[in-house]
């Protein structure tokens, strides 16, 4: 080794600070490439593998026979507004789903009823993915009635956010259901890097879910807050709720389920949600 062989030529040598000095000259000590070896080796006990992967998540998880968009709104709505915002949503939303000249439709909107008060959550579906939105959004800013519901709406609303999403390939896609019922809507916040293995897991555990008809659909965030999962459920009461979600803990595997994906999850947020007049989703 290259230590070695210096220490052999090293005889009659004077060890300096710096290296090996003879003569007046300095002769600078080469490491060994052994150790090299071994510190690349104890390195790489501490550093995490990654698997490649060819394509995005977003790719792997979503549906291929569709090309939806959903958009997910939520407006905190002044208490003093709510009865007047919601009869707004009323009289301009349902119009806005049912002309064909906009490719969007309005799935569902609701207020909070446990959680978050004096809100209003509004879930849209856009076939034929970005461009549609962009087409719809460049539409509607011509849209006289709809920017005059933008400007009264303005006037009412504390906050507003929202997120673009993409629907799970295992979850049913939304469709208009008769009511009354009341939905919930999970929102879980994961740790970054996990979206694969919570898809894993829920293609197998929406069998669990499915007995009642109470799944409604699931969706991951593109943009807006990312590595957020959004679960939608349908139940006719609180009671119903509880029942099914028991009944689930009897079937055999639901235990795995939730053993292995609650080490996934940062955050999670559970909202009671009640249909406003005229929501598809009643």
């Amino acid at each position: 080794m290259a230590t070695r062989v210096l220490q052999r030529l090293g005889k009659g040598l004077k060890q300096t600070k710096n290296g090996l000095q003879t003569n007046g000259h300095v002769t600078v000590v080469v490491r060994s490439l052994s150790a090299n070896r071994e510190d690349s080796w104890f390195k790489s006990l501490f550093v995490r593998k990654v698997d490649p992967r060819k394509d995005a998540h977003s790719h792997l998880l979503a549906k291929k026979e569709d090309n939806n968009l959903y958009k997910i709104q939520f407006h905190n709505v002044k208490p003093e507004c709510l009865d007047a915002y919601n009869e707004l949503c009323a009289a301009v939303l349902p119009s806005i789903h049912a002309d064909p000249e906009y490719s969007c439709e309005l799935v569902g909107t609701w207020n909070t009823w446990y959680g978050e008060q004096d809100q209003a959550v509004h879930l849209w579906r856009y076939r034929g993915g970005y461009p549609a939105l962009t087409e719809v959004m460049n539409k509607l800013r011509q849209n006289k009635e709809f920017t005059d519901y933008r400007k009264e709406r303005g006037k009412m609303l504390l906050s507003r956010r929202n997120q673009l999403l993409l629907e799970f390939s295992f979850w049913n896609e939304p469709v208009p259901r008769p009511g009354p019922n009341i939905y919930e809507l999970r929102s879980y916040q994961l740790r970054p890097g996990t979206m694969i293995e919570w898809g894993n897991y829920w293609a197998r555990a929406i069998a669990f879910r499915q007995e009642n008809q109470e799944a409604v659909g699931g969706f991951f965030s593109q943009i807006g807050s990312l590595y957020t999962v959004h679960h939608l459920w349908a139940y006719k009461d609180l009671q119903s709720r509880e029942n099914t979600r028991n009944a689930a803990w009897q079937r055999e595997g639901w235990d795995e389920v939730v053993y292995y994906t609650v080490p996934l999850i940062q955050h999670v947020e559970s909202r009671i949600m009640i249909p406003m007049k005229n929501s598809p989703l009643m």
